[in-house]
């Protein structure tokens, strides 16, 4: 029963991110002004990635993180994996400074052999996993001894003097911004109730920790409601 449960979930956001596929990297900027380059720019560099190093995007989405670890490692060799086909087809047509390897996986059954990346990076994905400390087991397995992750994710804010603002940004302008430019605003209205049920921050680093990272550490941008982590195998 749980099992089905998580597959009609899989396919509910299979569904969602193919239909706003196209327009996907144009609303991210548009929502968070631009500001999401700088964000991915900071995760990747938490990666501390030696040369030659071999690296996992998992729901790399269109591949825009696979793009700033091409300007920041221009040596390594990207894997780009994401369950949404419609995505990895408009990354497909980009040009990256790396050619990323595309292939389509499950970020909770990831078919890679243990201890083979050196870092493993995503972005807008943990918050989405049907179950969080499965898909986060699967990306400890896949790292090599010393490997290193990097989380970029919506984290539910603390309840601070802006938060009322905050909650009607996320409720009300932004599903409105993706109504607009994608004509699909119910897809942003479900983004933004992921983000309100997902974990605080230190929730999350938590997971990590109790997985087996070690180092684990984080640092929050746009008041609480963007949060990078990372830790080491």
């Amino acid at each position: 029963m749980q099992e089905r449960k998580e597959e009609n979930k899989l396919l509910q956001q299979q569904g969602l991110f193919s239909r706003i596929a196209a327009r996907y990297d144009l609303v991210n900027h548009l929502m968070t002004g631009w500001q999401d380059n700088r964000w991915r720019r900071f995760a990747v560099k938490k990666l501390n990635l030696p040369q030659s190093a071999r690296l996992l995007d998992i729901g790399s989405g269109n591949g825009q993180i696979v793009l700033e670890a091409g300007r920041q490692y221009p040596d390594c060799i990207c894997v780009a994996a994401d369950l949404t086909l419609a995505m990895l087809t408009v990354g497909k047509r980009k040009k990256f400074p790396i050619e990323p390897n595309w292939t389509a996986a499950d970020s909770c059954k990831l078919p890679f052999p243990e201890g083979i990346f050196d870092g493993v990076i995503s972005g807008f994905l943990i918050r989405n996993l049907g179950d969080i400390k499965v898909g986060l087991e699967n990306q400890y397995r896949i790292l090599k001894t010393s490997g290193r992750i990097a989380i970029l994710d919506t984290t539910k804010p603390s309840n601070h003097i802006l938060a009322p603002i905050i909650r009607f940004y996320m409720t009300t302008i932004i599903p409105i911004i993706g109504g607009l430019f994608t004509g699909n605003k119910e897809a942003y209205a479900y983004l933004n109730k992921s983000t309100e049920g997902f974990l605080r921050a230190e929730e999350l680093a938590a997971y990590l920790a109790a997985v087996g990272f070690k180092k684990v550490a984080y640092r929050q941008f746009a008041f609480g409601m963007v949060t990078v982590h990372w830790g080491e195998k």
